[in-house]
């Protein structure tokens, strides 16, 4: 079970650069070494390394640089690992690692290709990413999300007990149902995010 921090953080940010020897070793034993027939999969690190990139620099895949390997190569790579649950297994070991563990070096990598999987991996992932506590890795901010834990919030909230019998005075009713509201509300998150928002989302 991983380790809950005692409130939710954002990771600071790190300009890209190759993944160094320590970090590509911690990285390793999390990755699909093999093709769906088999194979060995070449230049694995310069497909992390890519990945990373793109997730870091929030560019499509086709811009992924040429020394990298094709676009649609490295997309799909991205797209196996997430159906594999590389994410999810790469958030609960960030929660469980000390700081000195080679993966928190990159955990600002990690999180931002996190980014990238929630449309494939849906609400469970958002319940996940709230859980653990690791906010940079929620594709925006995290009061115009879904949100998964409401029941929890809901428990925090008082319930006005006269309020069963009838006895509650008007404003405090008006008040305790427009705060159920909201959170009903955000319970559902934003329809739609702009983009400039997302983009602005450290």
């Amino acid at each position: 079970m991983p380790h809950l921090p005692h409130s939710p953080r954002l990771t600071p940010p790190r300009p890209w650069t190759r993944l160094s020897d320590s970090e590509w070793a911690a990285l390793l034993p999390y990755l699909l070494h093999r093709s769906p027939q088999g194979r060995p999969i070449p230049e694995l690190r310069a497909r992390m390394d890519a990945i990373f990139h793109i997730a870091c620099t929030q560019a499509p895949w086709r811009e992924v640089p040429g020394a990298y390997g094709k676009p649609d190569t490295i997309a799909r790579y991205f797209r196996r690992l997430t159906h594999a649950g590389l994410w999810p297994r790469l958030l609960e070991a960030l929660a469980e690692a000390g700081p000195a563990h080679p993966l928190r070096a990159i955990e600002y990598f990690i999180l931002r290709a996190a980014r990238r999987a929630h449309r494939i991996l849906g609400h469970r992932f958002l319940l996940l990413i709230r859980r653990i506590g690791l906010r940079t890795a929620l594709p925006g901010p995290p009061w115009l999300l879904p949100d998964p834990l409401l029941s929890e919030t809901l428990a925090r909230l008082p319930f006005p007990v006269r309020l069963l019998a009838g006895r509650a005075p008007k404003s405090r009713c008006k008040a305790w149902f427009s705060s159920l509201s909201r959170l009903l509300r955000d319970a559902g998150g934003r329809a739609r995010i702009p983009r400039s928002v997302r983009l602005a989302w450290a």
